[in-house]
């Protein structure tokens, strides 16, 4: 089936070129729309109704018409002068926000922006005088804004209030601060503009640099760049069009990290059908371009099919999670592979036909056998040295795994950029308990009909604000038909640390599970409450998911390399490189960094990435040992001459993909994760793909593909002993 669509595609290149420049321009061009439509504002949204913060949340939509897709700004607002306010300053202050409150905030828009492009975020907020600090310092605003706090046209909403909000209470000898989810979100995109901007150049240069030094080829340095364009925005549309049919929410993240995806595995796929192209074309020159684009598509979409297909199981198991988050993670990121694959498979080797030969001009390496360079050494060592290699290898990653003692997740949201939001938040606790800005709320609800009242729930008022830890209990606010009630809990650490996440998980549930009154129901909601459950989520799904991706990958690479032996060497191999790459994590980030723990998103994101894109490394290499096996010779010289060749494609593969992951750094709140992916692919490529796995391959010989082995191929000539080592 794959050499039938290969073949196809070779045959009727310029069709599918066409074909696939229509739908990847239309969809992608479509897609950013799309997405914006199916991606969730609140992590809360991502719990299951079972958790007690996700009933919380329920209750604030049904009962206190709380927006689901809601975000609250807090605005300082203090006399220029310093002074304390005055009771004419609060009610200059109350009347210019009922002013703003009335005028609808319209998202700018660029001149010669289509309206359809980007979905309209115009809006009139919420806005209501919360509190004074005692000392009368400053007083502060909610505003109530609807929206994902990570879409750029809300974010630019945001910005239009903020701007009209400052004017206006400057004209009044005021001045502002605001703080909150959204004002951080947009204050940490300012400030990273500039870094994004560079590092999407950075990684478009790496790739075209990498591709001119390897290639010396004008085609081959742009080619991948614009065949991984158009295969992701078609990508990008299937990925919102199967989210809008089957109902699946995405988090707000999720695009990105899908489009720096498929920019690093696109360019593998392709880098290796070039190498593989280049290498066929030296050795038969005598073949027409258009078939030998064919015969090796066909013989590499084999391994890309495989190397594809792991990445999409493992990210399948995610459908199991019990967070959302990770559940529609899985699903998003095997639609999108999937694409790519087919784009692997029909459009690469499309392009090939159609450039046949000058794929590669000017460059006169056609005509003239590759020379023996690092690849040849870096085989020949492995060949004869595979112990003493095997051993190196496995005590580095070792000792880089022993970092993961002591680790600790961490579950907060913030940065560790200093924006004015953060300087905003600060202000307000040096007057006010932290959690002001973002309180710990606890819902009541009747069971048995009795209206509430404020007397009825006056013991459970007392009892949380004996809490130790909680600031201030806000008063007890009751719905207009006394079926439900709010109380607010403003607790002296800050929202998004462990130790609000403590109290909320702890005492404060306690104190509400011994305090609510007969009769009522009551569950705990806030961003504290919503960390604290999702740390339960997420250790479940970890004890769930790791195993069963780790078999469901086991259980592909045993159908692909028919060996019992072989996947038991690829499947350690992999786990050793994570269990490094989450170590040095750890050593980085929570022990020299002294930070809070590592994120915990991490552990699951890398097993998969790691291992699944790692996988794809060592399915290239084990996949040419086996065709090389097949010659006469020994083993070893099998593996030396299957290092060679897969050297030059793995390493300069690695480094793209690396190079994509490395971007991510510019994205607020990624850091970690840019790091280890990073680091991870260039352990899987550099290190257990060209040194470990050759290695295990080197001393087992034949035995590797135990119970079957590779038979020599009839009539074959033997291929080439690797010349020895130079003797210095």
């Amino acid at each position: 089936m794959i050499r039938a669509l290969t073949g196809f595609s070779t045959r009727h290149a310029w069709k599918v070129i066409a074909l696939w420049a229509v739908v990847g321009i239309g969809l992608g061009v479509l897609g950013p729309v799309l997405l914006s439509r199916v991606t969730q504002a609140q992590s809360g949204d991502f719990l299951p109704d079972s958790y007690d913060s996700a009933a919380a949340l329920r209750i604030a939509e049904q009962e206190f018409g709380v927006r689901p897709d809601a975000t609250t700004v807090t605005v300082l607002v203090a006399r220029a002068d310093g002074r304390p306010l005055s009771a004419a300053d609060q009610q200059r202050i109350e009347a210019e926000a009922a002013t703003l409150a009335r005028h609808r905030v319209v998202m700018p828009r660029k001149d010669d922006e289509p309206a359809f492009l980007l979905p309209d975020h115009s809006q009139t907020p919420r806005i209501t005088p919360t509190m004074v600090a005692p000392d009368r310092s400053f007083e502060l605003l909610g505003v109530e804004l609807t929206g994902n706090a990570a879409e750029a046209g809300v974010q630019d909403v945001y910005r239009t209030f903020r701007d009209a909000a400052q004017t206006r209470f400057a004209e009044a000898g005021m001045r502002t601060g605001f703080t909150g989810g959204l004002a951080d979100a947009a204050d940490t995109t300012d400030a990273h503009r500039t870094a994004t901007l560079v590092g999407g150049f950075l990684v478009v240069g790496l790739v075209v640099l990498l591709n001119v030094l390897v290639f010396r080829s004008v085609l081959a340095a742009f080619l991948p760049l614009l065949a991984v364009a158009m295969i992701s925005g078609a990508a990008g549309g299937a990925v919102a069009g199967a989210a809008m049919l089957t109902g699946l929410r995405l988090d707000a993240s999720t695009p990105g990290l899908i489009s720096v995806v498929l920019l690093g595995i696109g360019i593998d796929y392709l880098l290796f059908l070039l190498f593989r192209f280049r290498e066929h074309l030296r050795a038969r020159p005598e073949q027409n371009a258009r078939a030998a684009a064919a015969e090796v598509a066909g013989r590499v979409g084999t391994a890309i099919t495989s190397a594809a297909l792991t990445i999409v199981a493992a990210f399948a198991t995610l459908g199991v999670a019990s967070f959302g988050q990770f559940r529609s993670l899985g699903p998003a990121i095997a639609v999108a592979v999937l694409v790519m694959l087919l784009g692997s498979l029909t459009l690469m080797p499309a392009l090939l036909a159609a450039c046949g030969r000058k794929m590669f001009w000017p460059s006169r390496s056609l005509r003239r056998p590759s020379r023996e360079g690092v690849a040849a050494r870096l085989g020949l060592l492995v060949a004869r040295h595979p112990l003493p290699l095997l051993f190196a290898s496995v005590a580095a990653l070792a000792a880089l795994a022993a970092g993961t003692t002591g680790i600790r997740m961490d579950y907060g949201t913030g940065g560790a950029t200093r924006t004015p939001a953060a300087a905003t938040a600060a202000e307000i606790s040096r007057a006010l308990p932290a959690g002001v800005s973002d309180p710990t709320t606890v819902y009541v609800t009747t069971d048995d009909g009795t209206p509430l009242t404020t007397v009825r729930l006056d013991g459970l008022a007392r009892a949380l604000g004996q809490v130790d830890g909680i600031g201030r209990v806000g008063p007890t606010v009751l719905t207009d038909n006394h079926h439900a009630a709010r109380i607010d809990l403003y607790p002296t650490a800050d929202p998004q640390s462990p130790r609000a996440r403590d109290l909320a998980a702890g005492p404060v549930r306690a104190a509400v599970a011994a305090h609510t009154p007969a009769g009522t129901s009551a569950h705990v909601g806030g961003t504290a409450a919503i960390f604290a459950d999702i740390s339960t989520a997420v250790d479940r799904d970890l004890a769930v998911v790791f195993p069963l991706a780790a078999a469901l990958i086991g259980l592909i690479l045993l159908l692909l390399l028919r060996s019992l032996l072989a996947p038991v060497v690829l499947m350690l191999s992999v786990g050793l490189g994570f269990a490094a790459t989450l170590g040095a994590a750890t050593l980085l980030f929570q022990h020299l960094l002294d930070g809070p723990g590592v994120s915990f998103t991490l552990p699951l994101v890398l097993f998969l990435f790691v291992v699944a894109l790692g996988t794809d490394y060592n399915i290239l290499v084990t996949d040419r040992i086996r065709e090389e096996m097949r010659h006469p010779g020994t083993a070893r010289a099998a593996v030396a001459r299957a290092v060679r060749h897969s050297t030059p494609a793995v390493a300069t593969a690695g480094l793209v993909l690396a190079g994509s992951f490395a971007t991510l750094a510019t994205t607020p709140g990624t850091e970690q994760v840019a790091f280890a992916m990073t680091l991870g692919i260039l352990l899987s490529a550099l290190v257990l793909s060209l040194v470990l796995v050759p290695a295990f391959a080197a001393l087992l010989g034949r035995a590797l593909w135990w119970p079957l082995r590779p038979a020599h191929r009839q009539n074959a000539a033997p291929a080439p002993e690797p010349a020895p080592l130079p003797v210095p």
